[in-house]
């Protein structure tokens, strides 16, 4: 049975796309709050209206950089007074570049990966948790990769980092486990959002083809994982999820017709 979290404030990050931006919109159609963060602050205001005209909910956009904890810090403090007590913190940004051999990585791409999907994590961790200890309340809901449990050609700065997410969460659920914040892993396979299309830099030709021949997961699909763990009664921890299209079998393995 669903646990009521309606009222609940939820932080979502990369929340102007694909899943973060699937995941607000079912969050707020639950009637919780949301403070909504990425680095395009266009998309983020038109969604912050969009939900708070359908569903009555207080929404606060806020362009923000997770792999600077500078950025991370100035959010925070200029949050709203009702929002400042974040129940939910969905770790949603997160990007992959390029798919170069290990030995032939740039080191650009390197640093912006590490700097996103592991840096960024640990500085929301360190930034939100300790709020939701003290209170005795709030969820960490950490959006991985089936990169973190498999590695594949191509892969080394992307899964390694994903690898980071999944060893982050494991972390901090047992740094937790003597209080009532629940720490959750998603890992979904093969989604089509805008991160082939990143990972491509911008070869729209490229990033539609690794979706062709079978029908892939979309965002909704993540949201509705996220917000089932979300939605769990507070004794029920969801700590990992795997998610595949029914065509895929593996990091590697895909049916395509």
């Amino acid at each position: 049975m669903a646990y009521a979290i309606n009222h609940q404030v939820v932080f979502i990050t990369g929340a102007s796309a694909g899943i973060g931006q699937a995941a607000a919109r079912q969050f707020a159609a639950t009637g919780c709050h949301l403070i909504l963060t990425a680095r395009r602050q266009d998309r983020l205001q038109a969604l912050a209206q969009e939900l708070t005209e359908e569903f009555s909910v207080q929404v606060h956009p806020a362009t923000m950089d997770v792999s600077s904890l500078e950025s991370i810090q100035t959010v925070l403090a200029n949050l709203p007074e009702p929002l400042k007590k974040i129940d939910i913190l969905v770790n949603n940004a997160g990007l992959a570049l390029g798919v170069n051999r290990a030995q032939e990585n740039e080191p650009d791409d390197i640093d912006t990966v590490i700097d996103v999907n592991v840096k960024g994590i640990l500085y929301l961790t360190q930034a939100i948790v300790p709020g939701m200890v003290e209170r005795q309340r709030g969820h960490v809901i950490n959006i991985s990769s089936i990169a973190g449990h498999e590695a594949y050609p191509g892969g080394s700065i992307y899964c390694g980092s994903k690898h980071a997410v999944n060893a982050i969460s494991k972390s901090t659920r047992m740094d937790l486990v003597d209080t009532p914040v629940r720490v959750t892993a998603i890992s979904p396979g093969l989604v089509e959002t805008e991160f082939s299309n990143v990972r491509f830099r911008g070869d729209t030709a490229r990033a539609k083809n690794v979706y062709k021949g079978y029908e892939p997961l979309v965002a909704e699909d993540i949201a509705d994982a996220i917000l089932y763990a979300a939605t769990r009664p507070p004794h029920v921890q969801i700590a990992d999820m795997i998610i595949f299209p029914t065509a895929q079998a593996s990091a590697t393995i895909v049916s395509k017709k």
